[in-house]
């Protein structure tokens, strides 16, 4: 796997400081602390930082159930965001929930540390890719 699609050397998941973890084939847990730079003009993480969050994990969690030398897009996601959050530690649990030839389907939950109720909720679809 590339660094790339391993989620080492992309820019942006450096910029915005996150970490993921492949707990198994199909699921990763990703982690960032809320800075300044992840909040909106009003105080609160804005919704592409989760988006960006969440749509990572799970290309990472895509990536562990593919073919060697595949690699994949997200061709479709839906977020549902259910309530603020301005500080703390985010953690994002993302699932494969069918993993097809060609189309992988996942979905992603995001909380604050040592709080289950969510804060956003998410659904997407990624294209696997031949060489």
């Amino acid at each position: 796997m590339s660094d790339q699609a391993s989620g080492n050397g992309f820019p942006l998941k450096d910029y915005l400081g996150f970490d993921l973890v492949e707990e198994e084939p199909g699921r990763v847990v990703a982690t960032m602390e809320v800075a300044e730079r992840h909040l909106s003009p009003n105080g609160t993480v804005h919704g592409g930082v989760l988006f960006t969050l969440v749509d990572t994990a799970m290309g990472k969690a895509t990536m562990g159930v593919v073919a060697e030398g595949r690699t994949c897009a997200s061709i479709e996601l839906s977020a549902r965001y259910l309530r603020p959050v301005g500080t703390g530690r985010l953690v994002a649990e993302v699932t494969v929930l069918r993993a097809g030839r060609r189309v992988v389907h996942l979905e992603g939950r995001v909380r604050c540390e040592g709080d289950d109720r969510p804060v956003a909720v998410m659904t997407g679809s990624f294209a696997v890719i031949d060489p």
